[in-house]
């Protein structure tokens, strides 16, 4: 099922069509998530090769045919990515799975996200156009350009298919890309540039540095020779990389940290089992490390009992075990420091008198690897970490509340503000409670479906900015009014002289 070749040998740089090992000749390993043991050495990049892949890209958007190709010749090279995955999805379903430790029977659907990715954003494209307005003696309409060159640095949770999410709009655009993985996931993104060179993607148009944070992601932040920041991770990392994109103005796309509420009212219990499922799902899928799980379950006192009693119940059967089997549920942390991080957590809710109704602690079975037990931690407060801080972890926070301003108001009691899950019966409560969270994405009686054409994003510690649809050419365009004299428009003239 994987390509030993491809997954094993040490991964390099990809830099103007070629891979290419670091400038400084260190290295870094990746690791098996299900044992800690090594599966390939990577190659650490610093300043050095940050600067050759910017100058790479910079050729590219300034000489090259990219960004000066129409909007239906992009969108062509695109649907050739898409189709490229889609033919090698098996591979990367395998890459990923061995790599992050996702259990195959979701990263399925992930990896045919990444394709849709490629052949949504070509649709879009060829469909994108300004406006125009005319008056009686002037037209004027306004054009999308592309920006230059964009820096994406990616997370490690869902590498494939949140990397593809960001690459496709910018490469529609025309604007060229270094792409920068995470250190702890760095496999796919390899992979990946071997098939844009397939998909005859012009030289230095996509280019990958490997690397830490501080020796490569720092740089290409900061780099003169960078349009377009996006990054995806945690808050802090996300003030750091804005300040140093500051003094070259740089345009910046945030997907931060999350908290999500899920704020259950007790009319939603007359679809109780649909109810659990979602629950459930929303916080164990991707073995709970996803920006927008839904990690603060918020029910109303009549339904309280029940409600955490059954999601503690399933939780307790969630198979949990090595991510290539297909009856895995949940695989393990992606890094055994991240581990012990969410153990921490854990362990201060049960130290403040939190109730632990399921997990809380490696499994049995399997005492090598980061495993974690899907964990319900019941009776939390609001002042406790594990209700305020981001756990990134299979691990779901409840409490009760009693009355429509009391569940708002907990809601909004983090500093995040990414996503929200709304279960109600009224209707009119439904889009009241809806609109007073402070969220960027609210569901409504569902889970997180999403929507490709909507924006995404957040607010607060969330996030600044939009993608998705069109919205995503706000960020990865530039857009250019263009005023045509129809006829003579009157000048007022200057500089006669005379009385």
């Amino acid at each position: 099922m994987i390509d030993t070749e491809t997954a094993i040998r040490a991964q390099q740089h990809y830099i103007a069509g070629d891979f290419r090992d670091g400038a400084g000749g260190r290295t870094f390993t990746t690791l098996n998530p299900t044992s800690n043991e090594v599966i390939a050495e990577v190659a650490a990049g610093d300043t050095a090769d940050v600067d050759a892949a910017v100058a790479a890209a910079r050729r590219a958007f300034d000489e090259g045919l990219w960004p000066r190709m129409s909007a239906k010749e992009r969108a062509v090279v695109l649907r050739r990515i898409a189709n490229l995955i889609r033919e090698h999805a098996q591979e990367f379903i395998a890459l990923e799975c061995l790599d992050i430790g996702m259990p195959i029977a979701q990263m399925k659907g992930l990896a045919a996200r990444a394709a849709e990715n490629f052949d949504y954003f070509a649709g879009v494209i060829e469909e994108l156009a300004g406006k125009a307005w005319q008056t009686g003696s002037f037209l004027n309409y306004s054009v999308f350009k592309p920006v230059g060159v964009a820096g994406l640095i990616m997370p490690w949770n869902a590498p494939l298919m949140l990397s593809t999410w960001r690459i496709a709009p910018c490469l529609a655009a025309g604007n060229t890309i270094v792409l920068k993985p995470a250190e702890w996931s760095p496999l796919t993104a390899t992979r990946l540039a071997e098939l844009m060179a397939e998909a005859e993607l012009p030289e230095g148009v996509f280019n990958v540095i490997h690397g830490f944070g501080e020796a490569a992601g720092a740089p290409l932040s900061a780099h003169p020779g960078v349009n377009l920041i996006c990054f995806t991770g945690e808050t802090t990392t996300g003030s750091i990389i804005m300040a140093a994109g500051s003094p070259t103005l740089k345009r910046t796309s945030f997907e931060l940290g999350g908290k999500s509420p899920v704020v259950v009212f007790d009319d939603a219990g007359a679809d109780f089992e649909r109810l659990v499922d979602a629950v459930v799902f929303q916080i164990f899928s991707m073995n709970g490390q996803r920006c927008t799980a839904g990690s603060r379950l918020l029910v109303q006192e009549g339904l309280y009992e029940r409600l955490v009693e059954a999601v503690a119940a399933r939780a307790r059967n969630i198979r949990v075990g090595d991510p290539f089997d297909a009856q895995t549920e949940l695989g393990p942390l992606i890094r055994p420091e991240h581990h012990e991080r969410v153990l921490g957590y854990i362990a201060g809710a049960r130290e403040a008198g939190a109730r632990i109704l399921a997990g809380g602690d490696r499994p049995a079975h399997l005492p090598d690897g980061n495993y974690l037990a899907a964990t319900v931690i019941a009776d939390v407060s609001e002042d406790m970490k594990v209700f305020q801080e981001e756990i990134f972890g299979p691990v779901l926070v409840a409490m009760p509340f009693t009355d429509e301003g009391e569940a708002v108001r907990l809601a909004n009691a983090t500093k995040y503000g990414l996503a929200a899950y709304v279960w109600t019966n009224d209707l009119t409560r439904a889009h009241r409670v809806a609109q007073s969270i402070d969220t960027g994405l609210c569901w409504v009686n569902s889970q997180n479906v999403r929507d490709l054409r909507t924006p995404f994003g957040g607010v607060k510690g969330s996030g600044i900015g939009r993608e998705g649809g069109e919205y995503s050419f706000e960020f990865y365009c530039d857009q250019e009014t263009i005023h045509v004299a129809l006829g003579t428009p009157h000048v007022p003239r200057l500089g006669l002289g005379g009385g």
